[in-house]
């Protein structure tokens, strides 16, 4: 099979420099991919470039990397191709790569997925991340958050890790919403090793990407760098629990430098899995969150006030306040008893059975044996 040069030239690249590297962006700019692959390979560099590609340079395993991709069903998309991001890559144009060498855009990126075109998969995406050893109540917050976002047709955006990450993708795939698990090591490798089974299911319906190529194993410097792409493909960052130090407050580090909303759901004052969230409320980094339609708020277009009424927007605009209430009281995803819905509600038990006879006379929610569940 004869390659394409350009993909090859940015193959062998991704494959020497591994990782963010703004000298040799700025090198691809100026003279193309093809020059820039051959200078690397041939040249005498400048001292930063040269640093990141020596060790590398003489070895170029590019045709052995495409063949594993048509193997495993996935592709290199380059800056030339329809499905690259571009509009959300311009976000890393006003990072200050001297202070954060990592702060560069990605080269290329390797996927892995059926889902459809990455810059499609991207258009309306919000990640949602947090801490690997969750709460209960930070498991549930995250589960029904990211359904709750697949409802309003947004895609979600993680890293597959344990935890937050793995609920988030998870609860997508439940509700068969469009989701994308950005790893830290080559598209070819399961990990952690655990979710082998939830990344394949995520590259039957979504996408598995990685700025890192096939064989490339996971080391903790590249999780920071990974993190700025999770942020990078995404309209906001919600970040459900976390700790004051942790992988989920560096993503959030890489949203608000990239000019997009962080967002965080607050937990029990006294949840140590919800001190980073708490913080960066308290400090201004993030606005405080409780369900997607606050997200969609923060994370979506423009709404322009053109001082004319356009009647309902939502089909939840036409309920009365005490319908609105219940209905935003059951879950996106699982159902709620009439005690707990009484309880989340604030509206006494007294009162719901009429409540829910109006909401599912109208279609808006619907019961079986484990309780009341939104229908729509």
């Amino acid at each position: 099979m004869r390659l394409d040069p350009r993909r090859a030239a940015y193959a062998y690249l991704s494959w020497v420099v591994q990782g963010p590297c703004a000298p040799l962006n700025e090198l691809v700019a100026k003279v193309g991919v093809e020059e820039a692959a051959r200078a690397v390979r041939e040249c005498e560099l400048p001292a930063p470039l040269r640093k990141r590609t020596e060790a590398r340079r003489s070895l170029d395993p590019t045709t052995a990397h495409m063949d594993l991709l048509d193997r495993i069903g996935a592709r290199l998309v380059t800056p030339d191709d329809d499905e690259w991001p571009h509009w959300r890559m311009l976000g890393f144009g006003g990072m200050d790569v001297r202070r954060d060498p990592d702060g560069a855009a990605p080269l290329a990126l390797w996927v892995r997925g059926n889902g459809g075109p990455l810059a499609k998969f991207t258009e309306q995406a919000v990640a949602v991340v947090g801490t690997r050893s969750p709460s209960e109540y930070g498991g549930y917050q995250a589960a029904d958050m990211a359904a709750g976002l697949v409802a309003e047709g947004w895609t979600i955006v993680s890293g597959g890790a344990f935890g937050i990450d793995s609920t988030a993708h998870r609860a997508a795939l439940a509700v068969e919403g469009r989701t994308i698990a950005v790893l830290a090591c080559g598209i070819d490798n399961d990990y952690p090793r655990a979710h082998g089974r939830l990344l394949r299911e995520i590259a039957r319906t979504g996408l598995v990407v990685s700025e890192y190529p096939p064989g490339v194993e996971p080391k903790r410097y590249q999780f920071l760098a990974r993190n700025r792409l999770i942020a990078g493909l995404s309209d906001a960052v919600v970040v459900v629990e976390a700790g004051l130090r942790s992988g989920a407050r560096n993503t959030a580090k890489w949203s608000r430098r990239l000019g997009r909303p962080v967002l965080a759901i607050p937990g029990p004052a006294d949840s140590a899995t919800s001190a980073g969230c708490h913080q960066m409320i308290r400090e201004g980094e993030a606005r405080l969150v409780t369900r997607a339609s606050d997200v969609v708020d923060e994370a979506g277009p423009l709404r322009l006030d053109l001082g004319v009424d356009p009647g309902p927007q939502r089909l939840t605009d036409a309920l009365r306040r005490d319908e609105l209430m219940v209905y935003e009281a059951l879950p996106s995803f699982g159902s709620r008893s009439p005690r707990e819905l009484s309880e989340a509600s604030g509206i006494r038990v007294a009162d719901l059975d009429a409540i829910l006879g109006r909401l599912e006379g109208s279609g808006f929610i619907a019961a079986d044996e484990s309780g009341w569940y939104r229908a729509c």
